[in-house]
C-alpha cells in the first residue's frame, strides 16, 4: 500500500526518516507531494507534514530540524506522550503533541554524537550525555512505539487500512576475538605466557596451560560444538564475527594465517552467517581495515558484507564511513558495551545517514540491545528478568532484538549455562 505524504519542500532528511518510520517499520511505500491539489484529490492513505494544517487531515506539525543542514546546538525539553517520553514539541493543531520525524531523525541518526564530547573507554560517546539515559528511556525502543502510535491514528482515519505484519525476532551473533585460548598460540608465546604466569604466582592459569597444550583437557575457548549443539536443538542461528588482526597488544588471537583457523572460520559458515570482527588498528586506518577484508574474503572465499565492533571504541561516525567506502552491507555495532539498551532508539534496522555530507549511506545497521561485556560480575538471571521486560516492549512493535556473545563467554560452566537460559528466554 502506497501513503501520501504532502511536505512543502523535501529535503534529504525528510526522505531519510519517513522511509525508516513509514517503511522500515510500518511497511508503507511513501510518495511525496507538494502540489496541494494533488493531495486534496488522493483518496488513498495520506496525511500532512507542514507547518499548517491543510483541512481536514491527519496533521503532523514540523519543528523544522528536518529543514537544517550540518549540526546545531538544540535547546528542547521532553514531555510525555501518554506515558512515552517525547521531545520537539509542537502546536495543539497536530495530531501528535511532538514532531515524531524529527525526534526519530535526532536519535536514529546519533545526532548528538556528533556533537563536541569528551570520549570514555569503552564505546568513545559517553552514555552519561545522551538523552536517552539522562531521560530513563534506554530501554525503551521509542521511534518504533512513536511509529505505532501514528499507525493508530491513520487506522483510526482510514478504516480500511491494513498494515504488512511483521513478526518479532531475537538474533545472536557470537565474535571470536581469540580463537583459542593456550592452544595454537606457538611455541616462543606458551613458554613466555607460562613465565608470566609463574611470576605472578598464577598457579590455577599455569596448571590450566601444561594440561590443555598436553592435551588433558579442550581448550577453554573451544566451546564451538558445544554452542552449535545447543543453537540446533533450539532452532536458532547463531552468526560468528572473526578478528583477522596482526599481532598486536590488542589482538592476541593466533596468526590469521594459520590453517587451523580457516578450518575452524569455515566450518562455522556451515551453521550461521560470517562477518569480519575488526581489529583496533583498523579503526582508525582505513588501510589497515581493507587487508583484514582482504584477509576474510580469501578465507571464506566470498565478499565481506557484515561488520561487528565488539570491545573497542565505535569510532563513530568514521568507522561507519570507511565501511561504507569498502563496500561493507550491515553493520551491528550500534549499542553501549556496558549498558543494556537501544543507542539509537530504535529496535529496527536502519541506513547509516552522514549529517556531515547530509546523505544516506548504502550501510545498513542492525543495533544491539546487549553486548555480553554487561554481564561481566553480574547475576545473570537478574538480568533475564529485566530483559524480559524489554522483550515485551519489543513485541509490541514487533520489532527485532540483537544480542552480541564472544566465545569467552562460554568458557565458564555455570555462566554458559546462564547465558544458554537467557538465550531461550529471549526466543
Amino acid at each position: 500500500m502506497e501513503l501520501l505524504v504532502y511536505i512543502p519542500k523535501q529535503t534529504p532528511r525528510i526522505n531519510y526518516i519517513f522511509r525508516h518510520i513509514c517503511g522500515r517499520i510500518l511497511g508503507f511505500k511513501v510518495k511525496f507531494t507538494s502540489k496541494v491539489e494533488d493531495f486534496i484529490a488522493f483518496e488513498g492513505v495520506k496525511f500532512s507534514y507542514a507547518k499548517k494544517k491543510l483541512g481536514n487531515e491527519v496533521f503532523v506539525q514540523k519543528f523544522g530540524l528536518l529543514e537544517e543542514l550540518g549540526i546545531n546546538d538544540l535547546n528542547f525539553s521532553m514531555d510525555l506522550w501518554e506515558e512515552v517520553p517525547c521531545f520537539f514539541r509542537v502546536s495543539s493543531e497536530s495530531d501528535i503533541p511532538f514532531d515524531i520525524f524529527s525526534a526519530s531523525f535526532y536519535l536514529v541518526t546519533r545526532y548528538e554524537e556528533y556533537q563536541p564530547h569528551v570520549k570514555n573507554d569503552v564505546d568513545s560517546y559517553p552514555i552519561e550525555e545522551s538523552l536517552a539515559s539522562q531521560h530513563d528511556f534506554l530501554r525503551t525502543p521509542v521511534v518504533d512505539i512513536w511509529a505505532y502510535k501514528l499507525k493508530e491514528i491513520l487506522e483510526n482515519k482510514f478504516s480500511d487500512l491494513k498494515f504488512p505484519q511483521k513478526r518479532f525476532s531475537s538474533h545472536f551473533f557470537i565474535a571470536v576475538p581469540k580463537a583459542f585460548k593456550y592452544r595454537h598460540n606457538g611455541f616462543v608465546r606458551f613458554i613466555g605466557a607460562s613465565l608470566r604466569d609463574a611470576f605472578q604466582l598464577d598457579i590455577k592459569s599455569l596448571f590450566e596451560r601444561f594440561k590443555t597444550m598436553l592435551r588433558l583437557q579442550k581448550d577453554p575457548y573451544d566451546v564451538y560444538d558445544e554452542v552449535i549443539s545447543f543453537a540446533k536443538s533450539n532452532t536458532l542461528q547463531l552468526d560468528f564475527f572473526f578478528q583477522l588482526s596482526n599481532y598486536s597488544r590488542y589482538s592476541k588471537s593466533i596468526s590469521y594465517n594459520k590453517r587451523i583457523y580457516h578450518k575452524l572460520i569455515k566450518s562455522m559458515g556451515d551453521y550461521g552467517e560470517l562477518g569480519l570482527l575488526p581489529g583496533f588498528e583498523s579503526l582508525y586506518s582505513i588501510e589497515i581495515l581493507k587487508k583484514e577484508k582482504k584477509r576474510w574474503e580469501g578465507i571464506v572465499n566470498r565478499s565481506l558484507s557484515k561488520a561487528l565492533i565488539k570491545n573497542y571504541h565505535l569510532n563513530f561516525p568514521d568507522a561507519y564511513l570507511n565501511f561504507n567506502k569498502l563496500e561493507i552491507e550491515e553493520d551491528y555495532s550500534m549499542g553501549y558495551q556496558r549498558n543494556i539498551g537501544f543507542r539509537a532508539g530504535t529496535c529496527t534496522a536502519f541506513q547509516f545517514y552522514d549529517l556531515n555530507l547530509e546523505q544516506v549511506s548504502g550501510l545498513v545497521i542492525k543495533p544491539y540491545v546487549l553486548n555480553s561485556n554487561v554481564l561481566k560480575g553480574k547475576d545473570i538471571y537478574k538480568q533475564i528478568e529485566e530483559l524480559k521486560t524489554l522483550k515485551s516492549s519489543v513485541k509490541s512493535v514487533n520489532g527485532r532484538m540483537n544480542f552480541v556473545f564472544e566465545n569467552s563467554d562460554f568458557e565458564n560452566s555455570e555462566h554458559k549455562n546462564a547465558i544458554f537460559a537467557m538465550m531461550k528466554e529471549m526466543l
